[in-house]
C-alpha cells in the first residue's frame, strides 16, 4: 500500500491531520516551557528541571491510561485528554511562576501518555491491517517531523511584538499551543467508528497496567523500544555539549542538527515504503542494531558534517524502528490488550529517554578522557555517546525472534474472556 492510498482513507486522515498540527503546537510549546522557565530564573538548572519532571508523569500515566479503558472507549478519552490539556496550556501565561511551569508541563504529559495508547491502538481500525507500519511512520512523522517546524514557529511567534499580550511572557506561543489541541479535538471528534468499546465491561473492568507486561509480545517489544529512548536520551542530553564543545560548532550548526533528525524521521517513511514485506518484529531488531551503530559512529564524528550525516541516519532509522515495532503490536493483539500494549510502550520510551538523558549528563561530568584501543583518546562525551551506542547494539539481540512464531499466544497470561471480533461498523469503516 502507498502513502496516497492511505491518506484517501478519511479516518486515518482526519487523525493524521490533527496530529500533525497538533505535534507542531506541542514542539513550540516545549521550546516555550523551557524558555519561560529561563527567562523567570536565568538558571539553565532551571530548564534542566523541565526534563526531570517528565519522570513522574511517565509512571502516573500507565495507571491512567488503564483507568480511562475502564471508563470510556478511544474517542472519548483522547477527546478528554485534548480537551484538558488545552485547558492547561492556556492557563500556563496566567500564573507565571516556576513551580507553576512544572505543575503544568507534569500534568500535560500525563495526559500525553493517556492519549498516545488510544490513538496508537486505534490506527488498524482506520487503515486495516494491510500497512500498518507504513501507517504507524506516517504518524510518527507528523509527531517527529513537525520537531524543526515546531522550533521555526517558536522563534517566529516569540519575535512578534505581540508574543508577550497584556504583560504575560510568551502568551501568544502558549495560547496557539493550545488552540492546536482544539483542531486535534475537531478532527478526532469525527471518528465516530472509535466509538464502541474495545473489550465487554467485565473484561475492561479486570484491567491493570501490570498486566501489560505480561504479554509475550510486550516482552519482545520492549528491550527495542528502551534501546531507542536510550540512543534519543543520549542525544538530546550530551547533543549540544558535543558539537559545541568537541565539534567546536555553533548554534546554529547545532539548530541544523535538530532539523536534520526531524527530516531524518520523514526519511524513515520512505524506507518502509520501499523495504519489502517482512516481519515486523524482525525489522525492529534490525533498525536497533542500526541505531546503536549510527550512535557508536556519530560518537566517533571528526567535524560537523560526519555529525549531520549521524542525525540525518539516525532520525530515519528511529522512525524505522519505532513504527516497525508499532506494527508488531497493532498486527498481533486487539481489544484492551492492544490499547494496554501502548500504555507500556509510551511508558517506557518516556521513562528510558528521561533516565537515558539524565544519565549520560551525570556520567559526562564524572568521567575524564579515555584511552579506548584502536580509536585512541576520547573525551567524556564521546565515551558516553560510544557506549550508548554499543550497548543498544547489545539490545537488539534481546528482542525474541520466537515472540514472532504464529503458533505462540500473544496475549495475557491472566486468564479473560475473548476479545469480541471487531465490529462490522468499524470494519466497513476500515475498508471504505
Amino acid at each position: 500500500m502507498s502513502i496516497s492510498t492511505l491518506v484517501k482513507r478519511r479516518g486515518f486522515r482526519d487523525l493524521l491531520i490533527g496530529q500533525g498540527v497538533s505535534a507542531l503546537g506541542d514542539w513550540m510549546g516545549t521550546i516555550a516551557f523551557m524558555a519561560l522557565a529561563l527567562k523567570l530564573t536565568g538558571s539553565p538548572t532551571a530548564v534542566g528541571g523541565i526534563l526531570t519532571l517528565r519522570l513522574l508523569p511517565a509512571a502516573l500515566g500507565g495507571p491512567l491510561a488503564t483507568k480511562a479503558v475502564r471508563k470510556w472507549d478511544r474517542r472519548r478519552t483522547m477527546l478528554a485528554m485534548d480537551a484538558f490539556r488545552c485547558l492547561v496550556i492556556a492557563a500556563v501565561p496566567l500564573i507565571q511562576s516556576l513551580w507553576w511551569i512544572y505543575l503544568c508541563a507534569a500534568v500535560v504529559e500525563a495526559a500525553s501518555i493517556v492519549f498516545l495508547p488510544a490513538r496508537d491502538s486505534s490506527i488498524p481500525d482506520l487503515v486495516g491491517d494491510d500497512d500498518l507500519s507504513l501507517a504507524d511512520g506516517l504518524v510518527l512523522g507528523s509527531s517527529y517531523g513537525t520537531i524543526p517546524f515546531g522550533a521555526g514557529a517558536f522563534a517566529a511567534v516569540a519575535a512578534l511584538p505581540i508574543a508577550t499580550i497584556f504583560h504575560l511572557q510568551l502568551a501568544l506561543v502558549f495560547w496557539i499551543d493550545a488552540l492546536t489541541f482544539l483542531v486535534s479535538f475537531s478532527f478526532i471528534y469525527r471518528l465516530r467508528m472509535l466509538g464502541a468499546p474495545t473489550a465487554p465491561d467485565e473484561e475492561r473492568q479486570k484491567v491493570r497496567f501490570r498486566d501489560a507486561f505480561k504479554i509475550p509480545l510486550v516482552r519482545a517489544v520492549m528491550p527495542a523500544t528502551a534501546a531507542v529512548a536510550l540512543g534519543l536520551g543520549a542525544l538530546f542530553s550530551l547533543g549540544i555539549v558535543f558539537v559545541r564543545t568537541v565539534l567546536s560548532a555553533s548554534d546554529t550548526e547545532f539548530g541544523v542538527l535538530i532539523a536534520l533528525f526531524g527530516i531524518g524521521a520523514v526519511f524513515g517513511l520512505g524506507l518502509l515504503q520501499l523495504r519489502r514485506k517482512r516481519d515486523p518484529l524482525f525489522e525492529t531488531r534490525l533498525g536497533v542494531a542500526a541505531i546503536g551503530g549510527i550512535v557508536a559512529v556519530f560518537s566517533l564524528a571528526g567535524n560537523i558534517w560526519i555529525a549531520y550525516v549521524g542525525a540525518l541516519a539516525f532520525g530515519a532509522a528511529a522512525s524505522f524502528t519505532l513504527a516497525s515495532g508499532m506494527g508488531a503490536l497493532q498486527s498481533r493483539l486487539d481489544g484492551t490488550d492492544r490499547v494496554l500494549a501502548f500504555a507500556a510502550f509510551h511508558v517506557v520510551i518516556r521513562l528510558a529517554l528521561s533516565l537515558a538523558a539524565i544519565g549520560a549528563g551525570v556520567a559526562a561530568q564524572l568521567l575524564n578522557d579515555v584511552r579506548w584501543p584502536f580509536v585512541g583518546r576520547l573525551e567524556p562525551s564521546r565515551v558516553v555517546l560510544l557506549s550508548c551506542g554499543l550497548l543498544t547494539v547489545l539490545a537488539s539481540m534481546l528482542v525474541s525472534e520466537r515472540v514472532a512464531s504464529p503458533h505462540l499466544k500473544l496475549a495475557s497470561s491472566q486468564p479473560t474472556s475473548e476479545t469480541p471480533p471487531e465490529s462490522p461498523r468499524a470494519s466497513e469503516t476500515a475498508a471504505s
